[in-house]
């Protein structure tokens, strides 16, 4: 087939500014924009109204998308207020000049404990993350698969990093070797939840920096 002499060259590009077009929209930039109205129309909702009255057509109809996009990216409301809040605590993170998901290891494991659990506090404080949190937390009491899946994709990857870092301690001989991090964690974490779950007392930089001390006081070897 031969090439008519009025037609475009192939190799030749039609200028948008030139011929008075608006260059076309950037679907990646788009869809980076839906899914971050949607994280937070999930998260306020939550928030507001608790988990059993966030539906997925409110999330859309707050986000202003049509709902077939969040069905598009996410099976059910539980995917996407997961995936939200582990976006928030991402983004936190990095705007605190860290990564997401690490524990310090500097050698000085009270002081790495400390400094971890006094981040715990000021999150949970923070009410873009309590409300959500707290939404959630209770939805999991009730409904086995949100809990299921709350523990799974939100708290066991950061009891892993407490794992870790008690396995290293123990390496370094600072933890005793009979000691089962698994369980050993809960001695930390377990005191905070409770508190701030039943508001059983105040949740406090002291507070946490007590329960190390107390705790580490039957971890380390005698």
């Amino acid at each position: 087939m031969t090439r008519n002499a009025t037609d475009p060259k192939p190799d030749s590009k039609t200028d948008p500014k030139k011929d008075g077009l608006k260059p076309p929209p950037d679907a990646a930039r788009r869809s980076e924009r839906s899914r971050r109205a949607i994280y937070a129309a999930a998260l306020s909702l939550v928030a507001e109204s608790g988990y059993p009255k966030t539906t997925i057509e409110g999330i859309a109809a707050r986000a202003g998308v049509g709902k077939q996009t969040i069905y598009r990216w996410w099976s059910s409301k539980a995917e996407v207020l997961l995936e939200a809040f582990l976006d928030l605590q991402d983004q936190a993170a990095e705007a605190a000049g860290g990564t997401p998901f690490t524990f310090p290891d500097t050698g000085d494991l009270a002081a790495d404990l400390k400094l971890v659990l006094r981040a715990t506090v000021d999150q949970l404080h923070d009410p873009k993350f309590e409300a959500p949190s707290r939404a959630l937390a209770a939805e999991g009491v009730v409904n086995a698969q949100v809990g299921t899946e709350f523990v799974a994709k939100l708290l066991e990857p950061q009891l892993q990093l407490y794992v870790e870092r008690l396995r290293s301690a123990q390496a370094a001989g600072d933890i005793r070797a009979d000691i089962d991090p698994r369980i050993a964690l809960e001695l930390f974490v377990s005191p905070v939840a409770q508190r701030w779950l039943q508001h059983s007392g105040p949740l406090s930089y002291a507070y946490t920096d007590t329960l190390v001390d107390y705790a580490l006081g039957g971890l380390t070897p005698r």
